[in-house]
């Protein structure tokens, strides 16, 4: 999902390889230009403003923005006295964030002790995603984690034949189900409503957040806890999902075309991250 997490080629999990004489590093970290404005709120205040924003990928981790310090309203870094040490870039110096009334300890750090070859992110900060109230690109709030350039959903039509069974009893069976392609996962198959039987799905309490399609609501089937999910509203670039469902193979049996489907390796969703997990609280507020 992305360029270095879940089993994007950078990541430590990654279902591909490079095609290289030599051994990679066992980490490869990767930089770029982002190309689009970013802001930050906290405390109710716009605290940094840049068009100049670097991303880095780190093996196992969300892609952070990096921020020009020169961009950040005076005042709002703080030192907080502690430094830690960073495996590939050195010293790591923290900030406490203070704006308007908020205040957060360890909100922010640089990289104060980068090598030579790193000093593309010399003199540059990031924040705790968490920690702040809201991330934006232009006006639009970007919830979850800022945009991975290289995670992409396809969604895809399709008329092969999926059955979904409990045992002897026919949950689902559609000749019209979609396909989701999702960067680092292997093929998600939804299914319309109407050609599920009614009653089969008991909705349960509790959602996921996922940052490229919503809300995720889940629904046990009979004695399977979570066999199904749907996201109900997906986001407009996902919109072709909505409402539909979609089975977990793992905990309900799925057949496309006679054979039956199997969890693929690695496909288990990790929170991966330096400062913050994902949840459902970002997303009601994603138009605050």
């Amino acid at each position: 999902m992305g360029l270095a997490w879940q089993q994007g080629p950078l990541s430590t999990r990654s279902v591909g390889r490079f095609l290289t004489p030599e051994p990679l590093p066992e980490r490869l970290l990767f930089v770029e230009p982002l190309r689009r404005r970013m802001r930050v709120r906290f405390g109710g205040e716009w605290i940094v403003d840049s068009e100049d924003v670097l991303l880095l990928h780190e093996p196992g981790h969300y892609p952070v923005a990096f921020f020009p310090k020169t961009a950040v309203a005076d005042g709002v870094l703080e030192s907080s006295g502690r430094v830690t040490k960073h495996r590939e870039l050195g010293d790591t110096t923290w900030y406490t964030v203070a704006a308007g009334e908020g205040r957060a300890d360890r909100a922010a750090w640089e990289y104060t002790g980068l090598p030579e070859y790193a000093d593309v992110l010399k003199d540059r900060v990031a924040f705790a995603w968490r920690a702040m109230e809201a991330f934006y690109e232009e006006d639009d709030r970007i919830v979850g984690h800022a945009a991975d350039l290289y995670h992409r959903n396809d969604i895809r039509s399709t008329s092969r034949h999926l059955v979904v069974r409990d045992g002897d009893r026919v949950i689902a069976d559609t000749h019209n189900p979609v396909v989701l392609y999702e960067s680092g996962f292997a093929p998600r198959w939804y299914v319309p409503r109407e050609d599920i039987v009614d009653g089969a799905l008991t909705p349960i309490e509790g959602q996921t957040f996922c940052p490229y399609k919503g809300l995720a609501s889940y629904y046990d089937i009979g004695s399977h806890a979570g066999a199904a999910w749907s996201y109900e509203q997906a986001w407009t670039e996902v919109e072709r999902v909505s409402g539909l469902v979609s089975f977990e193979p793992d905990k309900i049996e799925v057949y496309l075309d006679g054979a039956r489907q199997s969890l693929a390796p690695g496909q288990t969703v990790i929170a991966h991250g330096v400062d913050r997990g994902l949840d459902t609280d970002e997303i009601e507020k994603r138009t605050a």
